[in-house]
């Protein structure tokens, strides 16, 4: 699995969080994290590539990343995944010769409850936005929550995706936090 070249600059200034509005029933009363650090955006560039005709066109890791940064937090609907750190270009790799897509993401804090949602979140993202050929792999970054393996092995398997999927509320959820982020 490889990235892409690129350059990228990015600063962590913390901003204070506007509590949220209009939460669905399926989130919890009081949030988990009340008051997350918020960083920049990346502002990222791509280096010229000359692409010759003959070559098929790949996606990269940046590619990804642009299809899955503006994903809406579940816990926090006004800020986006990337504001947060949950989501880093460096933690997205790319297998266009196996037809693989693997995003390692970093939820904010160890026993973070909604680390499958977002999960979800980035999995019916890329599924919806990338061609049926990708296989999508989705994890928690190593070390980084308590119920890792669980987590992992929830968002990996076709048939508890599909089951969640099939609840109204949740899926409204889900398309909530990737709605307008093209």
């Amino acid at each position: 699995l490889s990235g892409s070249s690129f350059h990228q600059t990015t600063t962590s200034t913390p901003t204070p969080l506007r509590p949220s509005s209009g939460e669905s029933s399926i989130l919890p009363a009081t949030k988990v994290n009340p008051n997350p650090t918020i960083y920049e955006v990346s502002h990222i560039t791509r280096k010229e590539d000359i692409k010759k005709d003959d070559q098929p066109d790949e996606f990269d890791a940046l590619e990804i990343f642009d299809i899955i940064r503006r994903i809406n937090d579940p816990e926090h609907p006004v800020v986006t995944l990337e504001q947060l750190n949950v989501i880093k270009l460096e933690n997205i790799y790319v297998d266009n010769e196996n037809q693989i897509i693997k995003v390692v993401f970093t939820p904010t804090i160890p026993h973070c409850s909604m680390a499958t949602l977002i999960g979800l979140c980035v999995r019916v993202k890329l599924l919806r936005s990338l061609p049926d050929r990708f296989k999508v792999d989705i994890e928690v970054a190593p070390g980084s929550h308590a119920s890792e393996a669980s987590v992992n092995k929830q968002l990996n398997d076709k048939e508890r995706v599909a089951a969640a999927l099939e609840n109204e509320s949740l899926l409204n959820l889900v398309n909530n936090r990737i709605a307008h982020t093209d």
